[in-house]
């Protein structure tokens, strides 16, 4: 069969593939792509002032045995007078037929030049009259998909799979332009064997639809303009509790009850964030904590945030997490960084969010804690950085925008805004940001943006506080300038345990009992690099380190043990190496192991192939490099 006559029996086949959802005419407007040079994405091969994606319709079989997703994406096009073709990008899946979805003409499509870090272009020429085009494809080894056997999962009955599209893997699976500064509304329907559930980034119909051969069809949608990072999906056994009357908690059988008594506060979180931001905009706020696979604390997908189970400490020490990712619901899905260059005015404004949360729901003297912990992180993180990289507004071309994933864009993007807050006093702080957040809603922005709405509702003109601020040497600038406000004074005690400790090994035996997590995570991380054995023996004997179960904790006292080579340590290692895959408690563990040739390479040559099934690929991508597998 020749090329032309396989295109137009798929053709002919893809136009029985509509889906059965309404159209997205009562979604909102199209959000705009920003025109300026620095909102142009050097991550993307999309040319959207040619042409763009406006709404994703998405309809997809999802095979476990094959680890494949085929089927049709439905795209609609906002194409310029003349524009003769549409550029998306892809990474990975193989497109059999692209038609006009309205005529079910055949389109000629090709793929461009493989890029290590973005993929390929997919060029589709375009028919004069084409607003509407139908892709069908399957991707297969996605690298925004993992894919878990029942094993590796808490009940280890069924299979499981989830997604993770930040940065730039959706293209891995979704044919669209996947560019933070295209947002599109989408909607879906998904074809999943029998005995599986299926939750995505959007509303979920009521209506579930049983087909023939041992499959039911779910449907979403997403009628609000959003980046497209943020379209998400998980299918496994999952089950649902609700929390509040617009909240509620998605996971495992086995994991259920103690999930939702970890996040039994969301219901409040959420009516203090509206308090302090304005009104929540996306509906429901419901979560899935997944398997410990999961590379993330959490990801913020709009209608679902997808959680690792690593935060449940029985306790509600690590729910500041939770507190984050309900953040980004205001800054970074509601107003979105245009390009990753500028992440930190997702990461640094939610960072700064997730604090004033904590502080209305746990207490001002949490909150203090956490801002004296993220200095430190900053500062550590500080001493490994070339100077460009500690720019809030970070050249990325050229480079994988992963590597802009620092603490840099998370904590000196908050301290930013905590020297407005100081400046102005929140009574005039507050208030511009819950503008900036309404007046840049379901739109890209960019620092310099940011910088002009400060300058216009802030400063006001006044020279002099202009000069004090060093607003341009704050995003654009290395370091942190001079005038950041100081870290509360937030752990006296603690610091004073630390000292007593280097001087003569006295243990804070009674003040650790009492001690938040918080604080012992102060202890731990302040302690210096080099202990002794009989040093390190007298605190694993003290705190029960190798067996406590707060994941924070732990992670601390197993990089303290690592650093000094501490063999008996090592059992606990091995165990949390291989029982969840956070890519903050793995990537950092594996590569000190590595960096020590004689003692740590080896025990890691032992513990990663065995712990590699369980990790994402994005957190194997970097470590396989390692040659440890």
């Amino acid at each position: 069969m020749t090329r032309l006559a396989l295109l137009l029996a798929s053709a002919i086949a893809l136009a029985g593939c509509q889906t059965t959802l309404s159209s997205s005419a009562d979604a909102p407007a199209a959000s705009p792509v920003l025109a300026t040079a620095d909102a142009a994405d050097p991550h993307s091969f999309a040319r959207p002032l040619e042409a763009r994606v406006t709404h994703v319709a998405l309809d997809l079989a999802f095979d476990f045995a094959a680890k494949a997703v085929s089927g049709t994406a439905t795209l609609d096009i906002d194409r310029k007078p003349g524009a003769r073709e549409i550029a998306l990008d892809s990474d990975g899946y193989e497109v059999s037929a692209v038609i006009d979805a309205t005529t079910g003409t055949p389109l000629a499509f090709a793929f461009g030049a493989e890029n290590e870090a973005l993929g390929r272009p997919l060029t589709i020429q375009l028919a004069p009259g084409t607003r509407k085009i139908r892709l069908a494809y399957t991707a297969r080894n996605s690298e925004a998909l993992q894919w878990l056997t029942p094993e590796q999962t808490a009940g280890k009955r069924r299979p499981f799979l989830f997604s993770q599209g930040q940065a730039i893997l959706n293209r891995s699976w979704i044919p669209t332009q996947d560019s933070p500064g295209i947002r599109q509304t989408w909607e879906a329907r998904i074809r999943v064997p029998l005995g599986l559930n299926a939750v995505m980034s959007g509303i979920k119909s009521d209506e579930i639809i049983v087909s023939t051969g041992g499959t039911q069809v779910f449907q979403f949608r997403m009628d609000k303009p959003v980046a497209p990072y943020l379209i998400a999906i998980a299918i496994g056994d999952i089950r649902f509790q609700a929390l509040g009357p617009r909240t509620g908690v998605w996971a495992e059988p086995e994991t259920l009850p103690a999930a939702a008594k970890e996040l039994e506060d969301t219901e409040r979180m959420v009516t203090v964030a509206e308090a302090l931001f304005g009104p929540y905009r996306w509906g429901r706020y419901d979560m899935i904590v997944l398997p410990p696979s999961f590379p993330f604390g959490g990801m913020e997908n709009p209608v679902m945030t997808f959680l690792t189970p690593t935060f449940i400490a029985g306790d509600k020490s690590l729910t500041s997490l939770i507190a984050h990712e309900l953040a980004h619901s205001w800054s970074g899905n509601l107003a979105t960084n245009a390009t990753w260059a500028d992440f930190w005015l997702n990461e640094g404004t939610t960072t700064y969010a997730t604090n004033r949360i904590v502080e209305e729901v746990y207490g001002r003297r949490m909150a203090e804690q956490q801002i004296a912990l993220g200095i430190d992180s900053l500062e550590a993180e500080l001493k490994t950085l070339p100077a460009a990289d500690t720019r809030l507004a970070i050249d990325l071309k050229g480079r994988n925008p992963d590597e802009g994933l620092t603490e840099v864009a998370y904590e000196k993007g908050a301290a930013f805004l905590r020297l407005l807050e100081t400046t102005f006093g929140r009574e005039r702080f507050d208030p511009f940001l819950r503008q900036w957040f309404n007046d840049n809603a379901f739109r890209p922005v960019t620092s310099a943006q940011f910088l002009a709405a400060v300058r216009r509702d802030l400063i006001r003109g006044d020279a002099e506080l202009e000069r004090r601020l060093q607003l341009d040497a704050w995003v654009y600038g290395p370091g942190v300038p001079a005038n950041a406000v100081p870290a509360p004074p937030a752990f006296a005690e603690v610091d004073g345990a630390v000292a007593a400790y280097a001087a003569s090994g006295a243990l804070p035996t009674g003040q650790w009992m009492r001690w938040t997590t918080d604080e012992r995570l102060r202890f731990l991380n302040r302690l210096e690099r080099t202990q002794d054995r009989t040093r390190l023996d007298a605190l694993e004997s003290a705190f029960g380190l190798n067996r406590i179960g707060n994941n924070e904790v732990l992670f601390a006292w197993l990089a303290l043990a690592v650093a000094n080579r501490y063999d008996p340590a090592v059992p606990a290692l091995e165990r949390f190496l291989s029982s969840q895959g956070r890519r903050k408690f793995v990537r950092p563990l594996i590569l000190a192991l590595h960096k020590d040739e004689a003692w740590g390479r080896p025990i890691a040559g032992r513990i990663y192939p065995r712990a590699r099934p369980l990790y994402h690929p994005l957190v194997t991508s970097e470590l396989d490099k390692l040659g440890l597998n």
